[in-house]
C-alpha cells in the first residue's frame, strides 16, 4: 500500500456508525451469526451517494474483531420461529424485529494500512460490532488484497462498479488479472463477449500486446491505427482493412498431418511417414528429386542412402518439425510401397544396390489417398495448401511481436469445420506462439493471447485411435508461457470442456452467469475453499455482473461490467426486421 494508513485511505474512517448492522451472536469456524437490528426497515439505507441494504443477503460487512477488522459477506437471513408468522402480506416494517443472518467469513483487514489478506487471524467474540463496508471499500479491495501495491500504478484496467453501486469503481492491475491466466466463464446471455471487449478495449488505452483468436468475427469493431486485423479463409463480415492472410503448411508438424489425414491400420501409417521423411529429404537435397519426389520404384538407392547419411540432413529427417511438401505426398506413397531389395524387378532376382518394383500395399493406401486428397483440394485449407501469394499469418505475428502495434485480432470464421480444420489451424497458430516465447520474444514485451470459444481448440484429440493427435498448443500455453511473457485469457461458455489441469492454472476466474450444473461444479473444483460459497451465487448474477476469484483474488468480489464502446457483434438474425418486411411487401 506504499505505506498509506487507513487515515489516509477512509479520513472519516471505515466502521461508519451510519452503516451499524448488529452485533455477533453466534461464532463458528467459518460463519459468525449477526443480530440484525435493521433488518425490520421497510427498507435499505442511503450513505454516501450509495444504497445499503443493511442485512441483505450478499452484502460484504466488516466485524470489530479483537485483533483486526473482519471482512465477511452475509449468506443468509431468517427469524427466530416465534417471529416468523409476524412477517404478513400487510407487514411495511418493524424496527424491532430480531432477525438473524449468518456470515460467510472471507478474510481480514489490518489497522493500520488496511492490508486485506484472506484468512482469520483471531475470530470475533459474542457482542462484538458488526457494520456494513462502504462501498468504496469494496472497490478497493483488488488493490488491498495485493501485497505488492504501489501508491501510483500507471496502468489500471478500469472494468466496472461494485455490483448494485455506480459510484465505486473497481479498476484492477494487468498484473493480477493476467500474470497467472484468465479465464472468462458464462453461460450464453450472461455478458462473456461484453467483459472481453471491455478487458480489450481497457488494455488498448496503454502500451499492451494482445493477439485475439476470434472464430466468430464478433470482435470485429475494434478500429485504431494500433490494431491489426487479419482472416483466414473467407469470413461473411469482415473487419475494415483485414488483411488476408495464409498459413503456411511449413508451420505444420508431422503429427498434424497424421491427425488430418487419419491413416489406418499397419499398412497406411508406416508408409506415409516414409513418404513424409522422403519429402524431408526431397526439400533438402533437390538434386536427388524429380518433379519433387523421390523415386524409389526399381530405382538404385546408393545416392539416396548417402545423402541420409549426411551430417547436416541425418538428424533433420525425423525431425517431425522438419518442413516438407505435402502437395507431392500420394505420388511419394506410391513410390515407398516397394519391395526392399529389386525382389519384383525381375522374377528370381534380388538386388540389394536397388528398390524392387511395386509390392501391392498401395491398393491398401487408396483410402488414405483419397483422404489425403480431399484435405487438400478442400475450401477449409485454401489459406494452407493453395493460397500461396497471400501474406503468411505468421509473419504478420512476427512483425506485430516487433512493431508498435497493440491488438493483432486473427479472425478464424473464414475456415469451415470440416476434417477439424479450424481446430487443427488453431492449434498450429498457439504452437507458431509458444514457439515465439521459448525463442524469448515476449520477455521484453509481455504478451495476452486471448482465446475465444476456447472449448473447440482446448482438450481435443482427433485422428485415428492408432494415430490420434492431441491439440495442446493452448494448453502448453497454459503450463509454460507465464515464464516466457506469454499469457493466455480464455473465454468459453462451456467450462465442462475445458480440462481442470487447465482451468487449475488459472490464477484468474471472471465468472458470469452459469446455470449449468457441471460447469459449476468444474468451476468450484477449481477453484479454494472459499470461492466455493461463492458459487453459490453463480445461477443468479444479472447480465453483465461478474463474479472475479481464483489465486490472484482469494477474497470473491462481484462487479458490473462497465459496457464497451466497441460492442461484440455477438447478435441473432433479426426476425422482425427481415420477416416483417418481407411479410409487408407480399401484402403490397
Amino acid at each position: 500500500m506504499g505505506g498509506k494508513r487507513m487515515e489516509d485511505l477512509f479520513p472519516k474512517g471505515l466502521l461508519r456508525p451510519e452503516l451499524f448492522l448488529g452485533v455477533a451472536s453466534s461464532i463458528s469456524a467459518r460463519t459468525v451469526g449477526v443480530n440484525l437490528s435493521e433488518a425490520g426497515r421497510p427498507s435499505g439505507s442511503h450513505f454516501g451517494g450509495g444504497r445499503y441494504g443493511r442485512g441483505e443477503v450478499g452484502e460484504f460487512v466488516l466485524i470489530e474483531g479483537q485483533q483486526s477488522l473482519l471482512l465477511g459477506r452475509i449468506s443468509e437471513v431468517e427469524l427466530r420461529e416465534s417471529e416468523r408468522q409476524s412477517i404478513k402480506p400487510d407487514f411495511v416494517g418493524n424496527k424491532d424485529l430480531d432477525a438473524i443472518g449468518k456470515i460467510q467469513l472471507l478474510g481480514c483487514v489490518a489497522l493500520d494500512d488496511l492490508q486485506v489478506m484472506a484468512g482469520i487471524d483471531a475470530y470475533p467474540r459474542l457482542g462484538d460490532r458488526i457494520y456494513a463496508a462502504p462501498h468504496q471499500f469494496i472497490a478497493s479491495l483488488p488493490r488491498l488484497m495485493d501485497r505488492d501495491a504501489e501508491e501510483d500504478c500507471a496502468v489500471l484496467l478500469n472494468l466496472g462498479t461494485v455490483a448494485g453501486t455506480q459510484e465505486a469503481a473497481v479498476s484492477v492491475k494487468p498484473e493480477r488479472l493476467f500474470g497467472r491466466h484468465c479465464a472468462i466463464l458464462g453461460a450464453t446471455g450472461g455478458g462473456k463477449s461484453w467483459t472481453t471487449a471491455k478487458i480489450i478495449e481497457e488494455c488498448i488505452k496503454h502500451q499492451s500486446k494482445l493477439i485475439l483468436i476470434d472464430p466468430t468475427s464478433e470482435y470485429r469493431g475494434f478500429v485504431g491505427g494500433d490494431i491489426v486485423h487479419c482472416h483466414l479463409g473467407s469470413p461473411v463480415e469482415k473487419a475494415v482493412g483485414s488483411i488476408e492472410c495464409s498459413l503456411p503448411p511449413t508451420s505444420f508438424i508431422e503429427s498434424d498431418f497424421v491427425a488430418l489425414f487419419e491413416p489406418a491400420g499397419k499398412v497406411q501409417g508406416p508408409q506415409m511417414r516414409a513418404a513424409i521423411r522422403s519429402l524431408r529429404l526431397a526439400r533438402l537435397k533437390p538434386e536427388l528429386a524429380t518433379n519433387g519426389i523421390i523415386r524409389k520404384i526399381n530405382e538404385c538407392k546408393a545416392a539416396v542412402e548417402a545423402a541420409e547419411k549426411e551430417a547436416g540432413i541425418s538428424s533433420k529427417l525425423d525431425d517431425p518439425r522438419q518442413p516438407f511438401d505435402p502437395k507431392y505426398l500420394v505420388a511419394q506413397i506410391e513410390q515407398e510401397c516397394v519391395y526392399p531389395e529389386g525382389f519384383g524387378s525381375q522374377r528370381g532376382q534380388k538386388d540389394p544396390t536397388k528398390w524392387g518394383g511395386e509390392d501391392g500395399n498401395f491398393s491398401y493406401c487408396m483410402s488414405l489417398v483419397a483422404r489425403i486428397n480431399g484435405v487438400l483440394t478442400s475450401p477449409a485449407f485454401t489459406c494452407v495448401f493453395q493460397d500461396y501469394t497471400l501474406d503468411a499469418i505468421t509473419e504478420k505475428i512476427d512483425n506485430f511481436i516487433e512493431g508498435q502495434g497493440k491488438l493483432l485480432r486473427i479472425c478464424l470464421s473464414g475456415i469451415a469445420y470440416e476434417y477439424n480444420a479450424r481446430e487443427v489451424i488453431a492449434n498450429v497458430i498457439g504452437r507458431y506462439l509458444l514457439g515465439k516465447a521459448r525463442g524469448g520474444s515476449f520477455l521484453q514485451q509481455p504478451t495476452v493471447v486471448l482465446v475465444d470459444e476456447a472449448h473447440n481448440f482446448l482438450g481435443r484429440h482427433i485422428g485415428t485411435d492408432d494415430y490420434a493427435s492431441k491439440l495442446d498448443a493452448f494448453e502448453l500455453i497454459a503450463r509454460e508461457g507465464r515464464k516466457y511473457g506469454l499469457s493466455i485469457c480464455l473465454a468459453t461458455q462451456r467450462p465442462r470442456d475445458i480440462t481442470e489441469s487447465v482451468l487449475s492454472q488459472m490464477g484468474t476466474l471472471i465468472v458470469h452467469r452459469l446455470t449449468n450444473d457441471h460447469d459449476r461444479e468444474v468451476v468450484t473444483r477449481a477453484c479454494g475453499e472459499i470461492d466455493r460459497a461463492a458459487s453459490a451465487y453463480l445461477p443468479n448474477l444479472r447480465p453483465g455482473e461478474a463474479a472475479i476469484i481464483g489465486t490472484d483474488f482469494p477474497i470473491p468480489l462481484t462487479i458490473k461490467i462497465r459496457e464497451p464502446v466497441s460492442k461484440p457483434a455477438s447478435g441473432g438474425p433479426s426476425y422482425q426486421k427481415y420477416w416483417g418486411k418481407k411479410a409487408a411487401s407480399a401484402e403490397a
